[in-house]
């Protein structure tokens, strides 16, 4: 299977790297086009990926298809090759662009679906988010859901949720690493080398969510089963709460989501 990226900035080429580490396909399967053309070479020709001068030569290659250009770029690049594309499976990555945009964008039949993937797709370990209603045959879902499932956990949601699931899986990875970066400097602050510092505190967010998706628990009762009576991660949380963390992080997401949808 060839897989081609119209567009390849951070998202596009996070994706292709997991694909390629994850062992979906190989990295002579994968081919981009961009509009500078010198950065293009630069991000392709050392992972052994095909750069391609149009979007054109990629909708030859590629079996698949990925947008992955800026939202209000979208309708310029595929109209020149909407015929092109109502042979291959059409993927969007770009944000905010649904079912019923690409129902008015592509030809008739094209078999298309719009997804939000994030950024820790590149050491498969991401989000996939895909809109519930596409163009895709039962074996076109299935293969896409295979595919993808190699850079990490595949979730369908109805298309008036596309954009909140976005939000809440591509923009939180930037929340994550303020909080490794703010536990990292405590553990700095009392004496713990920085590197080690690092390592410790990702590797603890990393088995956290792990140990959550492996057993299914409430993240309420995974907090609570750290805090012994009396203990000291209570006294911890109780810090934590007294200064609005939870509600901080609810905050930061409806200012996003107000931002969006300009309320």
């Amino acid at each position: 299977m060839n897989i081609g990226f119209i567009g390849f900035g951070n998202m596009a080429r996070a994706l292709a790297g997991g694909l390629v580490r994850g062992g979906a396909v190989g990295a002579g399967c994968i081919g981009a086009c961009a509009r500078d053309r010198a950065k293009l070479q630069r991000n392709t020709e050392s992972f052994g990926f095909r750069a391609f001068d149009t979007a054109a030569e990629v909708a030859a290659f590629a079996d698949v298809v990925v947008i992955a250009v800026k939202p209000y770029q979208v309708e310029a690049v595929v109209a020149p090759v909407r015929e092109l594309l109502k042979t291959k499976v059409v993927v969007s990555v770009a944000a905010g662009v649904t079912f019923d945009d690409y129902e008015r964008m592509l030809a008739p039949g094209t078999a298309h679906l719009s997804t939000c993937p994030n950024t820790p797709v590149a050491v498969c370990e991401g989000i996939v988010v895909f809109e519930r209603r596409h163009s895709l045959s039962d074996e076109q879902l299935k293969t896409l859901t295979e595919l993808f499932s190699h850079v990490g956990l595949v979730l369908t949601v109805d298309t008036p949720l596309l954009g909140m699931a976005g939000t809440i899986c591509g923009c939180s990875p930037a929340f994550v690493a303020m909080f490794i970066e703010a536990l990292s400097d405590a553990a700095v602050k009392h004496g713990i080398p920085r590197a080690d510092a690092c390592r410790m505190v990702s590797q603890m967010v990393v088995g956290t969510g792990r140990l959550q998706l492996e057993t299914g628990q409430h993240p309420g009762a995974m907090k609570d089963a750290v805090c012994s009576p009396g203990g000291t991660t209570i006294v911890g949380v109780g810090e934590l709460e007294q200064r609005g963390f939870r509600g901080a992080v609810i905050a930061a997401i409806d200012a996003i989501d107000a931002k969006i949808n300009k309320k």
